[in-house]
């Protein structure tokens, strides 16, 4: 197979990008007031979340309601022209956001024109085919939880509005006729039943209204994750394709937009066709997509640049994380929580627990259409499910990909039967001939059906169970298992895996090397939107797995003083008391994060506590331990002992986390790729998962600290200023010699007894970037001692101090003597950049 090398290199390929999270208070005009902030820091296309028209007041963009506007809450398209027109006179592209697989079931209800008239005219609706809905399984009508409790009980909350409402009052539905209201809900009703017993109405109705909490059981429509406000869209079909996408059609087409980032495509019914028709459409436009990778797992050959960076960012980390700390943090983690020491068996559990609970509906539908596509196959359709939850559980990826009417790609394969392999050791046997039979079913393998409709079906379950395996990991591990076993919280991150405790220099330089080849134009990064702490709480932690003992001795001293400060033994005994592993997370937390107030530490810890889905959950709260949690996390954050500790500790190990920060950001800036940096992380990023990760930028801060550090290097004082020099002289340098970082990637070896605390490269023959890594590990062996770094020249400039450097073999001492960092370029090169910047100033 010819070698893929990730799409076109053009001048509309981003060198860098700079993500900006759009909402009301931030739109269009405010992004643009940034422009000349952006161009200063040295990245060349800003990339922005959504933009078409999504719920009004949307702190994210994702719940689409109009596909054929620009959002009004941004400020409508004049306002996105007229950024765009300003982030090009400051020579910026534009990426942006793409939603292809859902759209919002928003509340009212006729915000969604398409969704309203389903609602309206059921089957017979012309936008009926836009939404992947199972009709049969609610007898021809769409269901609609979101009611507060059993329909009986809601009744008396339903309100028939029969008023009339003028063209303009109508909204985006245009239905004058009479509506059924519940609190906010606005719901179509049928022409003529108005005055109907309103049993005998809603029966009549091509929906129907159920408590919010059957969703998970009885929902007949393709969702977001596990998210009922999020109703899937069927982009494979050409017209929905069309409709969906013509706004950013014309943007991209007018040159308005470069690039796209295509969130979640392993929703999709047919993703490499999804990718192939994209391509065709923008004239083979930079994509990314955000795919999690597995470890080991190969993007599939699509159409794209590559991914939105989750799997450089798992890549970039572990090289911080020092893999002679797994065993005494094990030891440590499972001494104060009592839980085992193998996280595989709490992903299992987790993910059987998601497909068995969450996702019932969605694994019924499947049973359903596995019986029409094989009924000869007399399988009970409880033992399906329990075959389903069984497989779903043991599924290592978020797809195997395998397309209806051809043969099984043979990695493909290879993921279904390992799933089942280990499905085996947990089921009875006398289900595997029902595990054996579904998958042959979902790899295509069942043969051919005579029949139209049952091979039909036969299709239908390998692209449903496809686009139902991502779900229930995604749902199972990141957002169950990460918050039920937290022994290094820095490694439970989207894409990465507790399990992988360390990079040794000699895996990341071979993954490197290997997205130079096949990938050059991906997109790397180590916080986004998505991440369960950012890039810089990360690099705090990691430190742990340097400090075993020390850390260990802390937390049992911080346990101690607050089982005092709470009575924590009353608390015990009334079950009350945090969980051993959420309060492991919280001072996880509360080191990682950092000055951190007892609002944020609040949010966290809620978010944290119902993820879990063990004591509480967001569907079965539980009032008193939900405050017992917050009463050990208030009294922590207001006792100056604590606090006083907690902050000791952090500035103990600060030096350290230095070290882990600015070398993870120089690696992820030069590597191979293109190089993000999610909004306000050219500072210190110590904000949490979202929404602690959407807060405002105070980039009047950030633009003081640039203009200090634009002629004097030596103005970088903290670790703030610090990482800012360090991203903005990476990004101009990208900037400024893009053939550089086009292609190419050649591993530096240093050598000496130190050799292993470094990790180099070279990049286009000119660029070499060195770091320091384990830093505690290097200070407990002395230092660097004699250890040097061969280089193919003789004299070098670092970009970030303005060092020279002479001699083909400079010591790291030297190196690393002003920052744990170097980034060096040729002499002369750097001479003649400092004579052609002079000539400007001059003029």
């Amino acid at each position: 197979m010819a070698e893929h090398v990730g799409g076109p290199r053009s001048a509309r390929v981003p060198v860098s990008t700079y993500r900006l999270q759009l909402r009301h208070s931030f739109g269009f005009e405010q992004a643009a007031e940034q422009a000349d902030y952006l161009a200063a820091l040295g990245v060349t296309h800003a990339y922005l979340s959504p933009i078409l028209q999504a719920n009004p007041g949307s702190p994210h963009g994702y719940d689409v309601v109009d596909h054929s506007l620009v959002s009004t809450d941004l400020g409508g398209e004049d306002a996105f022209r007229a950024m765009v027109e300003t982030f090009h006179r400051n020579h910026l592209g534009v990426v942006v956001d793409v939603v292809p697989n859902h759209m919002a079931r928003p509340t009212p209800e006729s915000l969604n024109k398409q969704l309203w008239s389903v609602l309206y005219q059921g089957r017979r609706s012309p936008y009926a085919h836009w939404f992947d809905v199972d009709w049969d399984a609610q007898d021809g009508k769409l269901l609609m939880p979101i009611l507060g409790g059993p329909l009986e009980k809601c009744l008396d909350d339903l309100i028939i509005d029969t008023a009339l409402r003028a063209p303009e009052a109508r909204g985006h539905s245009g239905h004058p006729g009479a509506v059924l209201r519940y609190f906010d809900h606005v719901l179509p009703l049928r022409d003529g039943v108005a005055d109907l017993p309103l049993g005998v109405l809603l029966a009549q109705q091509h929906y129907r209204l159920t408590d919010a909490r059957d969703a998970a059981t009885q929902l007949n429509w393709r969702r977001f994750f596990d998210i009922d406000t999020l109703i899937a869209i069927r982009v494979e079909d050409p017209d929905v394709f069309s409709a969906t996408h013509e706004v950013l059609f014309r943007l991209v087409n007018e040159g308005l937009i470069d690039g796209l980032r295509v969130d979640h495509p392993d929703g999709l019914a047919d993703p490499a066709g999804y990718l192939d028709r994209l391509a065709a459409a923008t004239g083979n436009a930079w994509v990314v997509v955000e795919k999690i990778l597995a470890q080991g797992e190969e993007l599939p050959d699509w159409r794209c640049a590559g991914t939105t960076g989750y799997d450089t960012l798992a890549l970039v980390g572990g090289l911080f994380v020092d893999p002679a700390g797994e065993e005494p943090l094990t030891e440590e983690y499972v001494s104060f929580t009592g839980h085992g020491s193998d996280f595989a068996e709490v992903e299992r559990d987790a993910k059987q627990y998601i497909a068995d609970g969450t996702f019932a509906a969605e694994l019924s539908r499947l049973t359903r259409v596995f019986a029409r596509g094989y009924p000869a196959l007399d399988f009970h359709a409880v033992d399906l499910h329990d075959v389903l939850v069984a497989l779903l559980a043991e599924f290592g990826v978020y797809r195997a990909y395998v397309t209806p009417g051809q043969p099984p790609p043979d990695v493909s394969a290879a993921v279904v039967r390992a799933a089942a392999d280990r499905a085996c050791d947990h089921l009875d046997e006398r289900l595997h001939p029902a595990l054996d039979a579904v998958c042959a079913a979902v790899l295509g393998l069942g043969g051919t059906a005579g029949e139209k409709s049952r091979q039909a079906a036969r299709d239908e379950l390998i692209v449903r169970f496809g686009q139902t395996t991502g779900p229930v990991l995604a749902k199972g591990v990141e957002d169950t298992a990460f918050y039920r076993w937290s022994r290094l919280a820095a490694l439970n991150e989207v894409g990465g895996s507790p399990d992988v405790f360390g990079v040794s220099p000699a895996w990341f330089h071979a993954e490197a090397s290997r997205l130079a080849v096949r990938w050059p134009a991906t997109l790397t990064t180590l916080s986004t939107h998505d991440t369960k702490r950012q890039e810089d709480v990360r690099a705090r932690l990691a430190v742990l797995a340097e400090w075993p003992q020390e850390w260990a001795h802390q937390v049992g001293e911080w346990h101690g003083l607050a089982r005092w400060l709470t009575d924590g033994a009353a608390a015990q005994a009334t079950e009350r008391a945090p969980e051993p592993d959420l309060e492991y997370l919280m001072w996880q937390t509360l080191v990682g994060a950092w000055l951190i107030g007892s609002e944020r530490l609040d949010e966290y810890l809620g978010k944290a506590m119902h993820e879990a889905k063990t004591r509480t959950s967001w569907t079965v709260p539980r009032a008193g331990y939900e405050s017992a949690v917050l009463g050990l996390a208030d009294a922590v954050i207001g006792d100056p002992e604590l606090t006083a500790a907690i902050a000791g500790f952090v500035a103990r190990t600060a030096p350290d986390a230095r070290v882990n920060t600015l070398g993870a950001k120089l690696v992820q800036l030069t590597m191979p790729g293109v190089a993000d940096v999610y909004q306000g992380c050219e500072l210190t990023g110590l904000s949490l998962v979202d929404p602690d990760n959407r807060r405002p930028v105070d980039y009047q801060r950030r633009r003081r600290l640039l203009a200090a550090l634009v002629d004097d290097p030596d103005a970088a004082v903290g670790l703030d200023a610090e990482k800012l020099l360090v991203t903005s002289r990476a990004l101009r340098l990208r900037r400024d010699h893009p053939d550089w970082f086009a292609a190419g990637y050649t591993p530096l070896s240093c050598e000496g007894p130190t050799a292993e605390h470094a990790v180099a490269f070279i990049r286009g023959d000119h660029a070499v970037s060195v770091v320091t890594r384990l830093p505690a590990g290097l200070r407990r062996r002395g230092g660097w001692a004699d250890t040097v770094l061969p280089l193919p020249d003789v004299h070098w400039r670092d970009v970030l101090t303005g060092v020279r450097h002479a001699g083909t073999r400079p010591p790291l001492a030297e190196l690393t003597w002003r920052l744990p960092v170097a980034l060096l370029i040729p002499d002369q090169i750097y001479a003649q950049e400092q004579d052609r910047r002079s000539g400007r100033s001059a003029r």
